[in-house]
């Protein structure tokens, strides 16, 4: 009964809806109650589930065009010159086109975002969040070596407040990488690596992370691969991992 009223707030707090203190204090019961981490795991595969299954139809052409049929106006005479309603068109169809475009690297953006939120609160919840055990970077490093289809390199820990707790391979999208877990000051931060050309779509450059999420995140470009640093902890903790990882690649 205990667990009841955090039970009915779970949605909530998985779509990150919650005020920013509550959430805080739901990633600290989340850790420590099994039966919640069980259900938060649970629901949030449900969800990637639910994304996979509307992404696998696409309308055919042909469907399109029985739809855009269906639904076009008829032709009605106009007295109004015919230059304007070319040039009406053509604003039109910029503005459009711009939209679309900026609408569609935004949500594209935000999506791989939101995943990566996922990944790092269905890991702190699990049971076991790590498959490789080590605070040796020499042990973890070598650990993925023909389990993902590129090599990084693990900075060195020495004289900074962060240390290593292992590592397990993960998946944004099909595609494979590595997921490093860190602590500092009793937070866990989640260090994501994959190929930069897999997500090349969805993101551009050294993009900056959504406003929306309930946790800090830095994710930049370099040497092919695309990083990601996400965790509750301050944003200059983040970047002083983040400077790390820059400068051991």
């Amino acid at each position: 009964m205990v667990c009841e009223s955090w039970k009915t707030k779970l949605d909530t707090y998985l779509d990150g809806e919650l005020p920013e203190q509550e959430m805080r204090t739901f990633d600290v019961h989340v850790r420590s109650c099994q039966s919640c981490s069980a259900d938060a795991v649970t629901r949030l595969q449900m969800k990637r589930s639910i994304q996979g299954a509307g992404k696998r139809f696409t309308p055919s052409a042909d469907f399109r065009k029985r739809v855009q049929h269906s639904i076009a106006l008829k032709p009605q005479r106009s007295f109004l010159p015919a230059w304007v309603f070319a040039a009406t068109a053509a604003v039109v169809l910029v503005v459009g086109v711009l939209t679309l475009t900026y609408s569609g690297t935004r949500s594209g953006q935000d999506q791989v975002y939101s995943e990566i939120a996922d990944l790092h609160v269905a890991t702190l919840a699990s049971s076991s969040p790590v498959d490789v055990i080590s605070t040796d970077r020499h042990t973890v490093k070598p650990w993925f070596q023909g389990k993902i289809p590129f090599a990084f390199n693990l900075p060195e820990l020495q004289n900074s407040e962060f240390s290593l707790l292992g590592g397990r391979m993960t998946y944004l999208d099909q595609t494979p990488g590595a997921h490093l877990i860190y602590d500092v000051r009793k937070h866990h931060i989640s260090v994501f690596v994959f190929q930069e050309r897999s997500l090349a779509t969805q993101l551009k450059g050294n993009a900056l992370a959504s406003e929306k999420l309930p946790f800090n995140m830095e994710t930049w470009s370099q040497g092919g691969l695309r990083y990601f640093v996400i965790g509750d902890t301050s944003t200059a903790d983040l970047d002083n991992l983040a400077k790390l990882f820059k400068a051991a690649s």
